[in-house]
């Protein structure tokens, strides 16, 4: 079996050597010559995923993976194709498909016949982007049928960046075809290429689900990611309310979470990353009258000027003062920034008159500058900080690392507020202390 990945990005290209590893020849597909050389010479594109470097280089030299430019010609020697490519959503929260039907329409020029290719996309999709757009667009670019030339698809990817390796056993692949036999195929096809860990947990054994159409396997990735957002918006709710009133809800969150029907997430200065703050969008799209993950959705977005607004209060203003924020990254241990909640923070904080600074320790200051913020240095003074991602570096700082700190609002409750004497610290979620 030949197969192809279509997109190598953070959950592409650990996909591809995944499946190189099990014993099928893969070719990488991307439109990025860059990353074509680097794949194609041993190296790894981006840092920071577990084993990837190592994993890639062994099946790069064993020959079992290449990379090329032309998808249509990869397409075109592969009885197997699968679909990592981004999916974007604008500012009114409509779907971009633009990568993703240019995509499409190079995979419909390679197809043939002859391979009886199965054709399985992973990008999480609105409800009904398989049958409805997928499906009609390849057909018109191969001249070819789904279900009896090809078999079209839907697995959602469930992994997390840093973690894909472990993420592909640890949890159980889905899959939802527009027809028995393409279910069939997917099927057998993922448990070819994929190995799981064994879960008492799980009411079914771990390993390929069929959930018996493509539109219930869209929905349930929409499902599992929308209510962690939905989740979080409860929890960010709870933790306005409870601060308000003197309650650390913290406290009340473990003590709900000690009985097994309540899980509650944490609350926290923002929900970024490609998946959450986007895939409830995609479900809205849909679904415009769902109008508790409408609430949830605003609720989290509204998080970084509500700690913003934290911090102006406690110091009176910010006008005119040096605020730095703590981490650039969405989240603790990852070097990406999409839909990170540095950016609105910065904006409120410029807003309101104030210099906001940028500090994380994973990027250089000519990658912050390049991000549009202004590097900050631990040393250099600062009237106010806040911690915006929970970086482990940060959970050991003390008041000596930011000369002059007179506010620190914690948006991840990391710090150690014993570590900032004289310091007023407020975190999220909890209430002023005593004479604050």
């Amino acid at each position: 079996m030949i197969v192809t990945v279509v997109g190598l990005g953070k959950i592409g290209l650990p996909l591809a050597v995944q499946f190189a590893r099990s014993g099928v020849e893969v070719i990488g597909a991307d439109v990025n010559p860059a990353v074509v050389d680097l794949v194609n010479s041993g190296q790894e594109p981006f840092p920071g995923e577990a084993h990837l470097q190592d994993y890639l280089a062994d099946v790069v030299a064993a020959g079992t993976l290449r990379a090329t430019t032309d998808t249509s010609s990869a397409v075109a020697q592969s009885q197997a194709v699968v679909v990592v490519v981004p999916l974007f959503v604008d500012a009114d929260a409509k779907p971009d498909f633009g990568w993703m039907d240019s995509a499409t329409e190079a995979i419909g020029r390679g197809l043939r016949a002859e391979n009886d290719t199965l054709i399985c996309y992973e990008t999480t999709l609105p409800v009904g982007t398989t049958r409805t757009r997928w499906k009609p667009m390849i057909e018109a670019g191969s001249g070819l049928v789904e279900g009896r030339d090809f078999h079209l698809v839907f697995s959602p990817e469930r992994v997390l960046t840093g973690r894909v390796f472990a993420d592909l056993r640890r949890y159980p692949k889905l899959v939802g075809g527009l027809n028995a036999d393409g279910a069939v195929r997917a099927t057998n096809f993922y448990t070819q290429v994929l190995q799981f860990d064994e879960r008492p947990d799980l009411e079914r054994a771990n390993g390929v689900w069929d959930l018996g159409s493509a539109e219930a396997a869209e929905m349930a990735k929409l499902a599992e990611t929308t209510y962690r957002d939905v989740n979080i918006g409860l929890a960010n709710q709870f933790a306005r309310f409870a601060a308000a009133n003197g309650i650390d809800v913290h406290q009340v969150i473990a003590a709900s979470n000690s009985q097994p029907y309540s899980h509650i997430h944490q609350p926290g200065m923002s929900v970024g990353g490609h998946c959450i703050p986007v895939y409830p969008r995609l479900y809205l799209w849909n679904d415009p009258e769902a109008t508790v993950v409408r609430a949830a959705r605003a609720a989290n977005a509204d998080m970084p000027a509500y700690t913003v607004a934290l911090a102006s209060d406690l110091v009176g203003g910010l006008a005119g003062k040096r605020v730095a924020v703590l981490g650039a990254s969405y989240r603790g241990g990852v070097k990406e920034t999409a839909f990170s909640g540095v950016f609105p923070a910065v904006a409120e904080i410029a807003r309101l008159g104030g210099m906001p600074l940028v500090h994380d320790p994973m990027y250089t200051d000519a990658e912050l500058e390049k991000l549009g913020f202004t590097a900050y240095h631990l040393g250099e003074p600062v009237d106010v900080v806040l911690v915006h991602t929970n970086h482990a570096d940060y959970a050991t700082t003390t008041a000596a690392d930011f000369p002059g700190v007179s506010v620190l609002v914690d948006g991840r409750a990391i710090m150690d507020p014993a570590a900032f004497p004289g310091v007023t610290v407020r975190v999220v979620g909890k209430p002023a202390p005593e004479g604050v």
